[in-house]
């Protein structure tokens, strides 16, 4: 997994190379305008050999000193380059002045009351050098104007690069900050900032690039992105025992399609035993539909309890298609306070929603829990979390799902996976990591209903196996993912145990 930086982490990191000498911030500006030259012409090759018009946009700030590093080396290849700087030419940070004179000995700077509609201008080329990581308050004014009609402009959209991230795009939570610019590229440099693969940052980004920029200093505090599931996926010999035995439990006749879906992923993944235990009516309806997976039953709270006695089952799911009456509410309290002994508790669906409606329940939450709610279910566990993600931002940082995750995590002292196409998984410790299915990981037939439970099943194979709960949500979210896109088009939630064999093929042993 690769680290996420803040833009606090990111000024850190900055700050801290240059305050070694190991850098200049004039050196850092260079780099990063020749960064965004090279992912311009890896975009679109024809821009390398045939110089045409590029428009330049300059905040006020050091993102600002990029767009004039950008524009010096646009002309020397050629370009005719219209530069706009929104901001005062004399309040410029020393180092994005110095650029700025580099600039003013090949072209002009201009002041944007005289910038035209962008539009009017036909460039071939539109670099947004205006805020970056750096915005904190909406953009105003004539830049709101212009935002608004380049994100409505699809012909200026294709010919948009936005330097480190779309100006009035919040870096940290990629919620917009009101009127905001959009780019068919973007060049962060030397870490992905949340913004970039979190909410809106998605479709406002469009193909995200990180550029090198000779930083090197980790921060072991970032997010991390999960980019491959863990090492420990390829299966070590040994018998079915040393593998893990995962229970799931199923709710009555009639409903158990979800908790028979989530055993099958558990299977599938690589525990060694998979139980589904059902109440005793509805054991020859699953019975029926099953044949690796094995059966027991299940009638009350008494029955579970004796059940994890057994210290060689090693991991539980629990919420899909269980239900919401008093024998279900015994059997989460037994749960849970049976999972405190060692064996990991998923819980998804039902299990929220019970928690969401009991205190005392969610009361008994613990570090071997992972909470898996979608955006609705996450509404209900955290009300006044979910008010500040639903609320416009009018500034940033903006509260994010990072965020909201986070404080999820330390208020339960479970783990929290938040589920989206921006998948964040955060643990009571402060550790959090982010799946991101957009662009070429999309996976848009996940949409689909069942997905959800065979994500549960998943994560409960993988911690019955004995991976860390933490890694194992990760692990499962990746695969996940990667099944749905080996299937593609036409995926139902049953094709997802089937198809994941192929993707585990895959994985280095």
């Amino acid at each position: 997994m690769t680290e996420i930086l803040s833009s606090a982490q990111m000024r850190a990191v900055e700050g801290a190379a240059i305050e070694s000498k190991s850098v200049t911030g004039q050196t850092l500006m260079e780099r990063a305008g020749k960064a965004v030259l090279d992912a311009v012409f890896d975009q679109w090759p024809q821009l390398r050999h045939q110089p045409g018009r590029a428009v330049v946009l300059c905040g006020p700030g050091n993102n600002g000193g990029d767009g004039f590093v950008i524009a010096r080396l646009l002309h020397r290849r050629g370009w005719k380059v219209a530069l706009y700087l929104f901001g005062q030419r004399d309040r410029l940070p020393p180092d994005a002045a110095c650029n700025a004179v580099l600039w003013e000995e090949l072209g002009q700077i201009t002041a944007p009351e005289h910038c035209p509609a962008l539009r009017d201008l036909q460039p071939d080329l539109l670099v947004d050098a205006l805020f970056g990581t750096g915005l904190v308050r909406g953009l105003g004014g004539k830049l709101a104007e212009l935002a608004q009609a380049q994100a409505a402009c699809p012909e200026l959209v294709a010919r948009s690069v936005a330097v480190d991230i779309p100006s009035g795009l919040c870096a940290d939570s990629g919620r917009p900050l009101g009127a905001c610019f959009r780019a068919s590229l973007s060049v962060s440099f030397h870490r992905l900032k949340p913004g970039h693969v979190l909410d809106q940052g998605p479709e406002h980004c469009g193909r995200v690039v990180v550029g090198d920029i000779g930083l090197d200093a980790p921060c072991p505090e970032a997010a991390r992105l999960v980019t491959a599931p863990a090492p420990a996926i390829a299966k070590a010999q040994g018998h079915k025992f040393s593998h893990g035995h995962a229970v799931v439990v199923s709710g009555g006749v009639g409903k158990g399609g979800a908790a028979r879906l989530a055993a099958r992923g558990a299977l599938r993944v690589g525990a060694g035993l998979v139980t589904l235990a059902c109440p005793p009516a509805a054991l020859q309806e699953n019975a029926a539909r099953m044949d690796a997976v094995m059966l027991t039953r299940l009638a009350d709270a008494a029955g579970l309890r004796a059940l994890m006695a057994d210290r060689r089952i090693t991991a539980l799911c629990m919420g899909p298609g269980l239900g919401l009456g008093a024998r279900e509410v015994g059997l989460l309290d037994s749960a849970l306070r049976a999972g405190r002994a060692g064996a990991a508790l998923v819980l998804d669906a039902d299990a929220l929603t019970l928690l969401a409606r009991d205190d005392a329940l969610s009361g008994l939450l613990h570090a071997r829990c992972i909470l898996t709610p979608h955006a609705g279910e996450f509404a209900r566990l955290f009300p006044d979390l979910a008010e500040r993600l639903n609320t416009p931002p009018a500034q940033g940082p903006a509260f994010s799902r990072l965020d909201a995750a986070r404080a999820g995590a330390k208020r339960t002292g479970a783990l929290v996976l938040l589920k989206g196409a921006d998948t964040v998984i955060a643990a009571p410790d402060g550790r959090t990591a982010i799946h991101a299915a957009h662009n070429d990981r999309t996976a848009p037939w996940l949409a689909t209903a069942g997905a959800g439970d065979v994500l549960a099943g998943l994560i409960t194979g993988l911690a019955a196996r004995g991976l860390p709960l933490f890694d194992a949500a990760c692990s499962a979210v990746w695969l996940h993912v990667e099944s749905a896109r080996a299937f593609g088009p036409g995926l139902i939630a049953e094709d997802l145990p089937e198809i994941l064999p192929q993707v585990l093929r895959q994985q280095p042993e």
